[in-house]
């Protein structure tokens, strides 16, 4: 797998009114040459007066030696690749790909014109530069996408420091000049390619690009010591982080499209190496997200504290997960809940065991992460007793793991599912028809407010984020003691419904005794009206629910019911940040309808799609 994203070798063609010609290439083994050279002297032997076939040597030698034998390009002869690489103005300025056996060549050819020329003769002289990248021809869609991609920016950077300075013709002539000299002299074409890497600057970025497309993946580099070139092939960065997973730009733009404001970051690198991966005019930027950085609060929050744009914050976020800086994640909280990666390289022998006791002294691995074998919340492994350091280095124990994809959160997703008991259904459908005799008869102006929206006109406002200055224990003595206070007010609303036995809201019956009251006949309207989104099937599972009595939790529950929250499409986190609700709001609320609410967890699909791929 990892063989198929590394190039096989780079090749620079240069062709203009003097003809075509392979300037460089790298790596520049001779074995290659040393095949075709033997081919050759069979071919003499049999008749000193044949004349080779180039085209049957190629496919011969090809055949015979595998093109590719120890991930380096053989077989083909310079003269072949020039003549080959050398395209027609026609096939100029658009992505050029070819297959020959087991190789496939991908390069944007680019015709670029000389600087000293006048404009009226634009159109006669004109070079040719064609930077192509071999690769095994298994090589997928989106790694050959990758590699056509940074050949047209290695031609439009080539393009742009011609016209500034006329760095190509200087770099291209000082080329020629050396393959003349050594040509003269009979040196090995080896030693001329060694002897061109140290005289040009281009020899050398060509040559440090492929180097670092075999290793990091990832280039920053400069041309004519002007133009700064970033480059990232995601198919291979990502591999730092995850040896096996194979990331490709169209996963990641599907994870990047799903971003949300209640999102957060995780950086996966030191900051010092966060500056290779932009120019230097994108720098300043990049800098005011670093400084306002922090694994516990979301995007927007950083945004804010960056004073940067939300939009802004999504390109440099983007930006740092396609070049497998950071990844996604929901910003680390007690109640978030996390199992081991089914994935995870936990073998005895796995690198990371003795990374994490280096990290954390006198912890280990195994133990630590054992917590987490079935889904756990960081709540849980925690205790009020606990002194704050302790509940710190638990939540840097945490992160670490995450930033090596050893645990992966779950989250919850509610599915509405109402109950289909045909016996049940009878004895509700009786006792509802008794208490609601008058549902067929309302009104066509309930009905047209109903459509109208005007019952659920609910302003949703970001939550606010806690201060990051607050300890992981003083949040969650905050967290509970609004639990606590919820749970209180939580059981006198089941007491009241509980109690209640008339077909009137408990509002109205803890209001006034008077069952005939105005509250009440106004309450019993909006439940009637509230229960019109639903079918007959599905309104008399949810009467028999006693919560379904009270206004304010049935206008919740038909509100997130229409937003569709309750198809198994948003978790939790998301319920709470786009409709402004607390969490102890939104447990109440399935706790007293969980006879139509199913719930279950599971990762966030969107996130999940980056790690699971093989």
């Amino acid at each position: 797998m990892d063989s198929n994203v590394n190039p096989l070798a780079v090749i620079l063609v240069y062709f203009d009114s003097k003809g075509d010609r392979l300037l460089y290439r790298y790596p520049y083994q001779t074995l290659g040459q040393e095949v075709a050279t033997e081919e050759q002297r069979k071919y003499r032997k049999r008749n000193p007066f044949a004349v080779v076939q180039t085209d049957d040597l190629l496919q011969t030698t090809a055949t015979a030696t595998n093109s590719t034998s120890s991930g380096q390009l053989q077989g083909f002869a310079d003269e072949v690749l020039s003549a080959l690489f050398a395209v027609k103005p026609q096939l100029c300025n658009q992505k050029f790909e070819l297959k020959l056996n087991d190789v496939r060549f991908v390069s944007h050819p680019t015709l670029i014109p000389h600087k000293e020329q006048r404009p009226s003769n634009a159109s006669k002289q004109q070079m040719l530069i064609n930077i192509v990248f071999a690769l095994h021809a298994q090589a997928s869609y989106s790694i050959v996408k990758c590699y056509h991609e940074l050949s047209k920016r290695l031609g439009l950077a080539l393009k742009f420091e011609e016209q500034r300075s006329g760095y190509l013709t200087e770099q291209t002539g000082q080329m020629a000049r050396t393959h003349d000299e050594q040509s003269q002299e009979q040196k090995p074409l080896e030693q001329t390619f060694e002897l061109i890497a140290e005289r040009c600057s281009l020899a050398q970025a060509l040559k440090s690009i492929f180097h670092d497309l075999c290793t990091t993946g990832l280039l920053s580099t400069s041309l004519n010591h002007n133009l700064t070139l970033c480059f990232c092939l995601p198919a291979k960065a990502h591999q730092l982080h995850k040896k096996g997973s194979m990331v490709d730009p169209e996963t990641i733009a599907r994870c990047l499209r799903a971003l949300k404001p209640y999102h957060g970051m995780l950086l996966l690198v030191d900051f010092a190496e966060l500056l290779d991966c932009v120019p230097p005019t994108g720098a300043r930027m990049l800098w005011q997200l670093v400084d306002a950085y922090n694994p516990l609060i979301s995007l927007q929050s950083m945004a804010s504290n960056a004073d940067l744009s939300i939009e802004h914050v999504y390109k440099l976020v983007s930006h740092l997960v396609y070049w497998a800086k950071a990844t996604i994640i929901y910003p680390l909280c007690e109640t978030n809940v996390y199992v081991i990666a089914p994935d995870a390289p936990l073998h005895t022998k796995s690198h990371l065991v003795e990374k994490f006791s280096a990290r954390f002294a006198g912890m280990s691995l195994f133990e630590v992460i054992s917590d987490f074998s079935l889904p756990t919340s960081i709540g849980h492994l925690t205790t009020p007793l606990q002194q704050p350091a302790r509940q710190g280095i638990l939540a840097q124990m945490v992160l670490w793991m995450l930033q090596h994809h050893l645990l992966m959160q779950l989250h919850t997703y509610v599915q509405f599912m109402p109950n289909d008991d045909d016996d049940e259904f009878a004895d509700s459908a009786s006792c509802t028809a008794q208490r609601h005799s008058d549902a067929d008869e309302l009104d066509d102006q309930i009905e047209d407010n109903l459509h109208g929206g005007s019952v659920f006109s609910v302003s949703s406002q970001p939550l606010p984020v806690p201060s990051i200055g607050l300890t992981i224990g003083q949040r969650r003595t905050i967290s509970e003691n609004h639990s606590s206070l919820a749970s209180a007010s939580d059981n006198i609303v089941v007491q009241a419904s509980s109690s209640h036995k008339s077909n009137f809201s408990m509002t109205a019956s803890l209001s006034t005794d008077n069952c005939d009251s105005l509250d009440s006949m106004e309450d019993e309207q909006k439940l009637k009206e509230l229960l019109l989104v639903f079918t007959d099937a599905d309104r008399a599972a949810i009467r028999r629910i006693p919560a379904s009595l009270n206004v304010d939790d049935l206008s919740l529950l038909v509100k997130l019911y229409q937003m569709g929250y309750f198809k198994s499409e948003h978790h939790l986190e998301e319920i709470m940040y786009f409709e402004n609700l607390r969490r102890s709001q939104l447990l109440q609320l399935l706790d007293k309808f969980r006879d139509v609410l199913i719930i279950y967890e599971t990762e966030d699909p969107a996130i999940a799609s980056m790690y699971n791929n093989k």
